[in-house]
């Protein structure tokens, strides 16, 4: 991811929404870890390399109010803008996770596929600065990742995959596993794709 940000506008700029493999017309498992946090709708979430997910759409339409959402790709970002009111309570930032300085905390760090793409460990430690600079003290950390058993890679780019055990190891002792558990998403054109969802604890 830190080495293609064009990749991601080419793919963003050729292909419609319920083009690409990722297209989730309501993402179920997300809302419902973000519930499992337990946190007010004035709770500070960020939706990391979120594309032109629809989480944000479900988030605003529950009543959140501080959303921010975080892409390589402007294209992405000014798709899914496009489907909201102007006036909407979020935060648009084009950046590379690996390189962002958010200018404040947060309740709630949502990534639903980004982390997968980063293989390296240099990249991957510089990805959990960030996260841990931008979580609040007992903030959360929704990580999901390709399963043991999930696709080998993505758009092109080899991904790394995780169970729960893996991605604690990764995280380290500065986060409490609170619910793991296992996704098959069906991409638009129905093939099965195993992902992890881990969400975590920031102690």
């Amino acid at each position: 991811m830190a080495e293609e940000p064009n990749r991601w506008e080419d793919v963003y700029q050729s292909k419609k929404e319920g083009e690409t493999s990722w297209f989730e017309d309501r993402p179920q498992v997300s809302l419902d870890l973000i519930a499992a946090t337990g946190v007010g709708k004035d709770a500070a979430i960020v939706d990391v390399g979120a594309g032109s997910s629809r989480l944000v759409d479900c988030l605003l339409e529950q009543g959140f109010r501080g959303i921010t959402v975080l892409d390589l790709s402007d294209t992405a970002l000014a798709k899914a803008r496009s489907r909201l009111p102007q006036d909407a309570p979020v935060e648009w930032v084009v950046a590379n996770i690996l390189h962002w300085q958010p200018t404040g905390r947060f309740d709630v760090w949502h990534d639903r596929a980004a982390f997968h793409f980063l293989t390296g460990a240099a990249d991957q430690d510089a990805y959990l600065r960030v996260m841990d600079r931008a979580l609040l003290p007992g903030g959360h950390a929704i990580i999901g990742t390709f399963a043991p058993d999930g696709p080998t890679q993505c758009s092109g780019l080899p991904v790394a995959r995780y169970d729960a055990a893996l991605l604690s190891e990764r995280l380290g002792s500065g986060y409490r596993l609170v619910r793991s558990l296992n996704h098959e998403h069906r991409t638009p054109w129905g093939s099965v794709q195993r992902f992890h969802f881990g969400l975590f604890r920031k102690v």
